[in-house]
């Protein structure tokens, strides 16, 4: 199937500068991290739409540290955000630090201060923001607005000289007091800071703000879109001002435009939280694998292609939404399904004697690497007399539903034969320590006998005690127990910290894996995907978790794997369920009314952990409900549902995917085939008809 993607509305903005005459030559992005923190899930939403608009116009990227406040900035964080970019899979073109730029900008100050639109301001902070006013209230000009000239480049130069104390002085920009937007409202240019700066030392004492340094660097580096997320929007203005008192208009403008930040559920994205648990030591260090620091993810076992496709399926949006942790989850299963190798490790072991078992006898195995990949090959896995299998995967008595071992059944050991439970050992406590069976020599997989091919309910992962490698395995879960940690107005979010999100546990795994090295990933069988640590060696291996197979928090929680929270979209459900017992088109039409006014403030984002959660049909209805109503991103987690949907075996699901098909010209050719196999064969009339008429 051709994959054609729609155009993002940044992507949009900038293929209209291009129709309006601007030279494809002349486009220049640029990602401008703050080092003073590690970068995370949200900072790669970031890097991805970047670079990924690089990639996709042929531009260059510029990566720019903006290092204008010394007192939180250090080269541990410019060098881990560099990593942290390379290792997404990222290259930029050119590497700059707003400190670069320092004296051009004073110099700049300077110009302004002389042209009358900059003054020394040295009046506390209480006063200022009194004259400042409120967004309904104008403010007031203060008594330095009108220094003179001369007094101001005077102050100016000895605020850059150290002469006055921290906070006693600042520069400001000479707008418009009684301006609108609070921005304008004569901003800080400089402050005093005599800190020690990572690259310039104590050459400075005085330090630009964002908005002074923001627009100026873009400019200077000649960045065609400045891309900046959505708390920026109402700087804009203050942005083009600035960039206007500089400009040479024989150079290129830069635009400023702004996007959502990616929020997360059961997450909290602010650099100033996540450093302050570390700093409290409730992780242990920016990299801990329940950060969601790129560092953090790295070493718990995410891969690059993993979060990439995680941005690219979260999307672009101009609206603030929330995205479910659970779509992150999915995209590292799904990467790791195909790429993995299977091993098998036993987490709580329990002893198993084969009684009927040569003694001393030992055989190998074969066993298949990975099921997705036919190029992955196979291993050879030691197999004995004594092994050790998971606790849970035996009951002594159970009911016809428990289809692993249990007293007088039977399962396959995965690779080998077929056993049956007669006994168990137990301890005084009555705990049971071991248990007895006996094994169909016959039965061994793959050897083609009769009894090979009995097919037995229950298959156990096992590992063989005598070969066995102990290993320390770190099972991590969701660092807080609330999706909106920090969204309590009452409570602090370290209320929400979750005390189980570290498990240490003893896990025995198969040889093979004995020498395996930093970063190797893994799915135990049956358990979960692992991921070996940095603290492993050849002394002690060491596995981090970095998914279960299965969502426990679903179990927890009903609404763990839903779409990302939406108000509107809430009040889609039910509607579909009336939908759904709609009797003739007159209600149907009136229900979609209803929906199209909802669909409004419902973003694509939202729709898209849906595509991968809908299974009922009043889920999949939802989503189909709302799809005409909203800007879609037609990729191929979008194609996958769409073909989900036209193979459903409800008669108002097809009819309501139909036709939104045929409205929309690339699924239609997408889908065609699919379309015609169905106009001929699909048992109802109705849509036969439909499809009929139209195809």
């Amino acid at each position: 199937m051709s994959e054609k993607k729609s155009l993002n509305f940044l992507e949009q903005i900038i293929e209209e500068d291009l129709n309006n005459g601007l030279s494809k030559d002349k486009l220049r992005f640029r990602f401008p991290p703050e080092p003073n923190g590690y970068l995370h899930i949200g900072h790669a939403a970031s890097i991805c739409l970047n670079f990924g608009l690089g990639l996709k116009y042929g531009a260059p990227v510029n990566l720019r540290f903006d290092d204008t406040n010394p007192a939180k900035e250090e080269q541990e964080y410019v060098d881990a955000i560099r990593k942290d970019v390379q290792w997404l899979g990222f290259q930029w073109d050119k590497e700059f630090f707003s400190s670069d730029y320092f004296q051009q900008l004073y110099d700049w100050a300077t110009e302004l201060i002389k042209e009358g639109k900059a003054y020394v301001d040295n009046q506390s902070s209480e006063e200022m923001a009194l004259q400042k006013g409120t967004p309904k209230k104008p403010g007031v000009n203060g008594p330095n607005r009108d220094r003179s000239i001369e007094e101001n480049l005077n102050l100016f130069l000895k605020m850059k000289n150290g002469d006055f104390d921290e906070g006693t002085h600042i520069l400001r920009a000479k707008i418009d007091m009684q301006h609108v937007n609070m921005h304008m409202r004569d901003p800080i240019m400089y402050r005093i800071l005599k800190k020690e700066h990572h690259r310039t030392g104590f050459d400075w004492c005085i330090y630009p703000m964002y908005d002074w340094t923001h627009g100026e660097s873009d400019y200077l580096e000649q960045i065609s879109h400045s891309i900046c997320t959505l708390e920026f929007n109402s700087h804009r203005e203050l942005y083009d001002w600035y960039v206007d008192q500089v400009i040479d208009t024989s150079k290129q403008r830069p635009k400023q435009r702004e996007f959502a930040r990616r929020n997360l559920s059961y997450t909290v994205m602010s650099k100033r939280k996540l450093l302050k648990i570390v700093e409290e030591g409730v992780v242990n260090g920016w990299d801990d694998p329940r950060m969601p620091t790129i560092s953090g993810l790295r070493r718990r076992g995410y891969t690059p292609e993993s979060i990439r496709k995680f941005s690219e399926t979260a999307g672009i949006s101009k609206r603030e939404n929330v995205t479910d942790v659970a779509l992150l989850e999915y995209c590292i299963k799904d990467d790791l399904n195909k790429t993995a190798p299977r091993v098998m490790a036993v987490l709580n072991p329990l002893k198993l004697v084969i009684t009927n078992y040569p003694k001393g006898k030992e055989e190998w195995v074969t066993a298949e690497n990975n099921p997705e990949d036919e190029n992955a090959g196979t291993r050879e896995v030691p197999f004995s007399k004594e092994i050790y299998i998971e606790k849970e995967d035996f009951r002594e008595q159970a009911n016809k539903k428990f289809f692993r071992l249990k007293l007088g059944g039977e399962v396959r050991l995965k690779n080998t034969y077929i056993i049956k439970a007669n006994d168990v050992i137990k301890d005084a406590e009555g705990n049971i320590t071991e248990v007895h069976c006996i094994y169909d020599e016959d039965s061994k997989s793959g050897s083609g006998t009769e009894a090979s091919k009995r097919r037995v309910k229950g298959t156990l992962h096992w590992v063989s005690i005598a070969h066995a490698i102990k290993a320390e395995v770190r099972l991590y879960d969701r660092l807080f127990t609330d999706e909106a940690p920090d969204g309590h107005k009452d409570k602090d979010f370290k209320e929400f910290i979750n005390p189980n999100s570290l498990t240490i546990g003893t896990a025995f795994v198969e040889p093979s894996i004995q020498n395996t090295q930093t970063g190797n990933k893994y799915q135990f069988q049956r358990k979960g995907y692992f991921c070996t640590d940095s603290d492993s060696s050849s002394e002690q291996l060491v596995f981090n978790r970095t998914v279960a197979l299965t969502d426990s928090w679903a179990k927890q929680e009903k609404k763990a794997a839903a779409p990302a929270k939406n108000e509107n979209f809430e009040k889609v459900g039910p509607i579909a369920s009336k939908f759904l017992k709609a009797r003739n088109d007159e209600e149907r039409d009136a229900f979609r009314l209803e929906l199209s006014n909802l669909s409004k403030n419902i973003p694509f984002e939202v729709l898209s952990t849906a595509f991968f959660t809908a299974k009922s049909n009043k889920e999949l209805l939802a989503c189909l409900l709302v799809l005409p109503n909203i800007e879609t991103k037609e990729d191929e987690n979008f194609a996958k549902f769409i073909k989900m949907s036209l193979g459903s075996n409800n008669s108002t699901i097809k009819v309501e995917v139909i036709r939104y098909v045929l409205s929309n010209i690339w699924l239609r050719k997408t889908f065609d085939e699919l379309l015609q196999n169905l106009k001929t064969e699909d048992k109802n009339s109705y849509i036969r008809g439909v499809l009929e008429e139209n195809l």
